[in-house]
């Protein structure tokens, strides 16, 4: 054992002692972070706004901040935007997380001296909460890579600005500089496809241990060493073992990664986003994501079923359910308050609270009132794919309200497959199984002959990836959304196909 695999485990040891203070003491733990927050901002022109200074609960709290997505927060970002001090959080951000909205064109999310400590903690502390549990650190003598956006950063009135991953990029420990790949100048590249082929160039003859990104991308990477020295990633990185990602669900890719591979790898799951670090899997025997209850973000969730309701009741922590889909609210040190993220969560143990990710508040398909989300067409492919030797690159899903060919009106699978099925019909009979059995208003739809059943769509190999390509998002940070309630991406997708 190396030194700094020890160092790596005592240092787990420690870091998981402190975790399980606040993981212990849940409850007190958010209300200490409402206090705190309500504290600090009171004096900024949206604590004026709202009379922070008389708010002592969460119901006084519900009171005077109302829920927001970006576009309601919006007249206040603009004005820190353009170098305004204490409008949302006390001073000036010190960085803008720049994004791409669908409906409010750029997307501007502050990252304060507060707020970005605890994104760079949350990664470490799931890697270390990894090496406590299976006392497994000898990676951390190898070679680790994230792919990542370009770490060049833009200015505005003062304020650096810049993709969420390029800004971390400036964040990596002194210690894993040695360690960490690609280079400076291959990362700052913006072109997709020039800088996956220029990290082949730089990693293929490195020992690496730990690689790091979006699922999608790092598939992308993996088919392009496999094609470059005609063997599996696994015996080309011989000490290949473990893999981090977010922003997708791994388990459909988990066949083709596998393949790719040629065994399998350990893997931490990561919550991240650009308003913060909400959870990371600490377990990996344990399903669901470790809720961050300390880390400067104060948590309310809003029943799905109810969103769309004048007042929703905004539920605390210590008021969630297991199993139901809420819509995840968020108050942090970055000044978002009573800020719909868009994301939706079920929890999956409330001791200590862990989530999963099961969907898109917009990324839904309700066309015939059946709203179908994204973990039940996610659980429905995994479900129908155990067993078999199909391979799922990537999918989406949309209504066909008006088919061509006449008939009832179905939902239309966008598929990309590794390994077709020896059956296409048989796969799709099966998967419009599996979807009735995750969603009784799909079944009752089928059954009532509203619905025919699912229609697959086959995409060639590289067309999802031709048509990110086609609208500016190849590569990055950027997903492909697994549902739309319209044909907007499906009208594309039948152009490629």
């Amino acid at each position: 054992m190396s030194l700094k695999s020890f160092g790596a485990k005592i240092f787990a040891s420690i870091i998981n002692k402190k975790t399980q203070r606040w993981v212990n003491n849940p409850i007190e733990t958010q209300a200490k972070v409402l206090t705190s927050l309500i504290e600090e901002a009171k004096h900024t022109s949206f604590g004026q706004d709202h009379n922070f200074d008389e708010i002592k609960s969460h119901r006084d709290f519900v009171q005077r901040v109302p829920i927001r997505d970006y576009e309601g927060l919006r007249p206040y970002v603009d004005r820190v935007v353009e170098g305004e001090a204490d409008v949302l959080w006390k001073g000036k951000p010190i960085y803008f997380a720049k994004t791409s909205g669908t409906t409010s064109g750029a997307k501007y999310i502050p990252l304060t001296k507060e707020s970005m400590p605890y994104h760079i903690e949350a990664a470490r502390n799931a890697i270390l909460a990894y090496i406590h549990e299976t006392g497994k650190a000898d990676f951390v003598d190898g070679k680790m890579i994230f792919l990542q956006g370009s770490p060049i950063l833009e200015e505005k009135n003062g304020l650096k600005l810049g993709r969420l991953s390029g800004i971390v990029a400036h964040y990596v420990p002194a210690y894993l500089q040695k360690n960490r790949l690609p280079s400076w100048e291959t990362n700052c590249i913006e072109d997709w496809e020039t800088k996956v082929d220029a990290i082949v160039e730089e990693t293929v003859d490195q020992d690496m241990s730990v690689i790091s990104g979006i699922p999608s991308w790092v598939q992308m990477y993996f088919e392009r060493l496999e094609a470059k020295k005609n063997k599996p990633v696994g015996e080309i990185f011989k000490n290949f073992n473990l893999f981090i990602y977010g922003g997708v669900n791994y388990e459909p890719y988990r066949a083709k990664f596998e393949q790719l591979i040629g065994r399998r790898v350990p893997s931490i799951e990561l919550f991240p986003a650009s308003e913060g670090f909400f959870a990371y899997q600490d377990s990996q025997t344990e399903k669901g994501l470790l809720l961050l209850l300390n880390a400067g973000i104060y948590y309310e969730f809003i029943k799905v079923d109810d969103f769309f309701q004048e007042n929703p009741t905004r539920h605390t922590i210590g008021e969630v359910e297991l199993g139901v889909n809420y819509v995840l609210i968020i108050s942090t040190n970055a000044g978002l308050w009573g800020y719909n993220i868009g994301d939706t969560v079920q929890f999956v143990n409330l001791n200590p609270y862990r989530i999963v990710v099961s969907g898109r508040v917009k990324h839904y398909i309700s066309a015939f009132g059946e709203h179908v989300i994204g973990k039940e067409v996610e659980t429905a492919i995994e479900e129908v794919m155990q067993g078999s030797n199909v391979q799922v690159n990537e999918f989406t899903v949309a209504p066909q309200i008006s088919p061509n060919e006449g008939g009832l009106p179905y939902h239309e699978w966008f598929i990309e497959f590794g390994n077709e099925p020896d059956d296409l019909n048989n796969f799709a009979m099966q998967l419009d199984e599996a979807m009735r059995k995750q969603n009784v208003y799909y079944d009752d739809l089928i059954a009532g002959k509203v619905l025919r059943t699912i229609v697959i769509r086959k995409i060639p190999k590289g067309g999802f990836q031709q048509y990110m390509k086609s609208i500016g998002k190849l590569g990055g940070q950027n997903k492909l959304p697994r549902l739309s309630n319209d044909r907007n991406i499906a009208d594309k997708l039948e152009i490629i196909n």
